[in-house]
This record gives structure tokens, C-alpha cells and sequence, in this order.
């Protein structure tokens, strides 16, 4: 079993990878970081450009990330997944049989968040997994 977190470095990724952390430690279970690499639109030179984009920033995140989980004493892998973040995450869920997906919220209002299909509202109506949304500190 894992704790798997969806982590883009945004305000807050950063309280869910706090959150994350010390879910991790207080269950002994690692932590497993997952970044969608999944451009929007579909071919050419365009999507491969943003594609390699995507990874790098993922890269860069992850590491980040990582960094503050091992600080703490919390074993760590990442994956860089070629999806949406909400697909990627359930996907990495499900091949870690995941206790519990965190990600962070962005304060948006539950009406914005489901007209816009942000991931937390993608995953609390799709995963079979529990699903922990953590708010941005006010």
C-alpha cells in the first residue's frame, strides 16, 4: 500500500505534499508522487514540444517534493505518467493499491470546480480509492 499524491508545485500541491507527508509517516507506508505529462491536443511537432515541456517541469516538481519527503524520513518513488492528472492519479492508485490519493485544492468553489473538471472534483466522483482534498492554508 501507498499514499499517492498528485504534485505541480502550485500553493495548493504544496499544503496536500505537507498533508501527504505526514500521512505517510504516521501509517509507514511510502509516499508515491505522481505528475500528468498529458499535453492537450493530439499530434505534431507542437504536442511533442509541449509533451517534453510537461516532463520537465514534472522532473523539476517531483524533485522538489521529494526532497521535503525524505527530510522527514518518508520513503519516496515517482512517476511521471503520460495522462491527465485525474486519470494518472486514479492509474498510479490502482497499480500501487493506494490507502488514500491526496491533492490539494485551489480554492475554487465547488460550482467552478465542476464546470471546469478540476482533478479533485474528477476524483471524488470517479476513484474507487479514498481521496483526501487539502486546502490551500488561509
Amino acid at each position: 500500500m501507498a499514499v499517492v499524491l498528485g504534485y505541480d508545485e502550485s500553493p495548493g500541491a504544496d499544503a496536500a505534499l505537507t498533508t501527504a507527508i505526514s500521512v505517510a509517516a504516521r501509517f509507514g507506508e511510502p509516499l508515491v508522487l505522481v505528475y500528468g505529462v498529458a499535453p492537450p491536443g493530439g499530434a505534431g511537432e507542437e504536442f511533442k514540444a509541449h509533451r517534453e515541456a510537461l516532463l520537465e517541469i514534472g522532473r523539476t516538481a517531483l524533485s522538489h517534493a521529494v526532497e521535503r519527503a525524505e527530510a522527514a524520513g518518508v520513503e519516496t518513488d515517482i512517476r511521471l505518467v503520460d495522462a491527465k492528472p485525474a486519470q494518472a492519479l486514479m492509474q498510479v492508485a490502482d497499480a500501487c493499491d493506494a490507502s488514500v490519493i491526496v491533492v490539494g485544492t485551489a480554492g475554487e468553489s465547488p460550482l467552478k470546480g465542476a464546470m471546469l473538471g478540476s482533478t479533485p472534483h474528477k476524483l471524488l466522483h470517479l476513484s474507487s480509492r479514498p481521496v483526501l482534498c487539502v486546502p490551500v492554508a488561509g
